[in-house]
């Protein structure tokens, strides 16, 4: 079975929490890129909330003003079962854009 590729986007994250994915079935995140669109140096937070608790794949990392943080490398992925959902949040207002990559319903 041929394997649902998908993307999750978010331009301008800030202060509050933005759910990049919501898992609707069993999802496999593959990627996952946080850039520091400001002039300053930021800290991001990205996590799980399995239905009750964050989890959290970073906390407080730093990323310097003008640069990226790829999350996943080295060919990771993070498993999602359905209902988790994908957040993530900035030191600052407006300073993060996301790019996620998923694979939506892994085929067994």
């Amino acid at each position: 079975m041929a394997q649902d590729f998908e993307r999750n986007t978010a331009n301008g994250v800030g202060t509050s929490a933005s759910t990049l994915r919501t898992a609707n079935s069993d999802d496999a995140i593959v990627g996952i890129n946080v850039a520091n669109i400001t002039t300053s140096q930021i800290t991001v937070e990205v996590y799980i909330n399995d239905g009750s608790n964050d989890i959290h794949l970073v906390k407080d990392a730093p990323i310097p003003a003008g640069s990226s943080l790829q999350i996943l490398d080295g060919g990771a992925k993070i498993v999602m079962q359905s209902g988790d959902a994908l957040k993530v949040k900035s030191s600052a207002a407006s300073s993060a854009d996301v790019w996620v990559s998923a694979v939506d319903a892994i085929s067994t």
